[in-house]
């Protein structure tokens, strides 16, 4: 497990390099933060993995809940380092609220005028994101699911049926995922490219959107190239992000496996965003077709979790918003960047739904209940409605402490709802689309710190850890 967490730390400091060139070129002092931030890490990583490279354990399952949290946990310290040591002058709170922030794909900001900004800064906010979400997918298809965290087994690599096993060995599987996942961000980067952001914007542009997480070069966000191709270009890209990575793969590979998930997920943006753009209050004098990109992009932005906005869609009108805010839970796909609720448990919850139903008026029939052409596993149920039930609480029990720490209901609701789900922007003026959250108290942003990581971590994994019997 040290082995694990040292290396993350070591790996970490060596993508520091990047934005110290980036800074060294641009002629701003703050490379040496970088160099100095990096050489830390590396030095602590490789210290670690020294003094424990030959305890090569395997990990059981308590081990694999406690690591879990705690390489997060870590590597938001290891990756806070350079906006402290910066000279922008940000407060320790600030400084892990945005690394927290970046690594989970949440893409909340404490930062202002980032147009003004040294680019090294600029390029480490998208680089802990990018990381972040490869991180998350891996997570998500090799650790999670052995966790049994939420019906996430349905997805588990050492499935019963070999069919379902799409590569031998996780180590595999890994390298594949973060090849497609390199691949993905190449394209989506040429492709800003073509429709005009400059290379340095369109890198940045490119590692956030496929990341899910949100963070952007300018206080525009995407507003700033927000033409009709730009706004439909980064929809798609966004939705990719937001597919099972584990269906990627396949499609690379030449094989076309249908994932039911994949059907509601397509099915609720496009809902989404025809109801948005016929629920449009305010004026506009722009084109259908724009008007179309618009609203498909801010909803796609939002199920996704990644953040971005084009404009300020609390303007649109009381509809609109109370859709934005609703749909923030949605989240994408298992095994993909996107956070919140999941497509999967949608798809479970309605057949736990249909098949409660049928047995009101049918009580003698017995109907097993299906994930696609899967049966669907009693306990996968369970874990499902478990992690409901917890999901549900845990976003009322933090907006009421939200409440109880100073904020109006609308932000408190807000805040508890876009951390959890990775969302990013909330509904609510002060930490919507044209805001930020530098106005919070320090108590509450380290709060919001810790549900970032409980909605990235998917809840459950976190939870258990709070039962006694666990540690006996």
């Amino acid at each position: 497990m040290l082995q694990a967490i040292s290396l993350t730390i070591a790996i970490i400091g060596a993508m520091m390099a990047f934005p110290a060139l980036a800074d060294f070129v641009a002629g701003h002092p703050d490379w040496t933060v970088f160099a100095v931030a990096a050489g830390l890490n590396l030095f602590a990583g490789g210290a670690v993995w020294l003094s424990v490279r030959r305890r090569d354990t395997e990990l059981d399952r308590r081990h694999i809940f406690i690591f879990v949290p705690t390489v997060w946990l870590v590597s938001s310290l290891a990756a806070a380092m350079p906006f402290y040591l910066s000279n922008l002058g940000v407060s320790f709170t600030d400084a892990i609220f945005e690394s927290v922030s970046g690594l989970t794909t949440t893409g909340s900001t404490v930062f202002s005028n980032l147009d003004s900004m040294p680019p090294g800064i600029l390029l480490w906010r998208s680089l802990i994101q990018w990381i972040g979400g490869l991180g998350v997918v891996v997570m998500g298809m090799v650790l999670l699911p052995s966790m049994r965290s939420g019906g996430q087994q349905l997805f588990q690599l050492e499935s019963s049926e070999k069919g379902d096993k799409p590569f031998a060995r996780s180590r595999v599987f890994t390298e594949r995922i973060a090849l497609v996942y390199l691949l993905i961000s190449l394209f989506c980067a040429l492709t800003y490219m073509a429709l005009g952001m400059t290379t340095f914007d369109a890198f940045n542009h490119a590692m956030t959107t496929v990341s899910t997480g949100g963070y952007s070069t300018s206080d525009y966000s995407m507003g700033l190239y927000g033409t009709t191709s730009m706004l439909f270009a980064s929809s798609f890209f966004m939705f990719v992000g937001g597919l099972p990575f584990v269906f990627l793969i396949r499609l690379q590979a030449g094989e076309f496996r249908w994932d039911v998930q994949i059907g509601w997920y397509f099915a609720i943006i496009l809902g989404a965003a025809a109801i948005v753009l016929a629920t449009r209050t305010d004026a506009t004098q722009d084109p259908v077709l724009h008007e179309i990109a618009t609203a498909l992009f801010s909803v796609t932005s939002i199920i996704t979790t990644t953040g971005y906005a084009s404009e300020d869609y609390l303007k649109w009108g009381p509809a609109a918003v109370s859709i934005f805010f609703f749909i923030t839970f949605i989240g994408g796909c298992a095994g993909s960047t996107a956070g919140g609720f999941k497509q999967f448990r949608f798809v479970v919850v309605h057949q736990i739904l249909v098949n409660r139903l049928q047995q009101t008026f049918r009580p003698h029939q017995m109907e097993n209940m299906k994930y696609g052409k899967r049966r669907l596993d009693p306990s996968i149920a369970a874990s499902v409605v478990t992690f409901s039930f917890l999901y549900t609480g845990t976003f009322i029990v933090f907006a009421l402490v939200y409440g109880a720490l100073g904020l109006d209901f609308e932000t408190a609701i807000s805040a508890s709802a876009t951390a959890l789900a990775n969302v990013g922007p909330g509904i609510s003026q002060s930490i919507g689309p044209a805001g930020n959250f530098a106005g919070l108290s320090d108590p509450i942003k380290w709060m919001l710190c810790f549900e970032m990581i409980v909605g990235r971590l998917e809840i459950m994994s976190v939870y258990v850890m709070l039962m006694p019997s666990f540690w006996r």
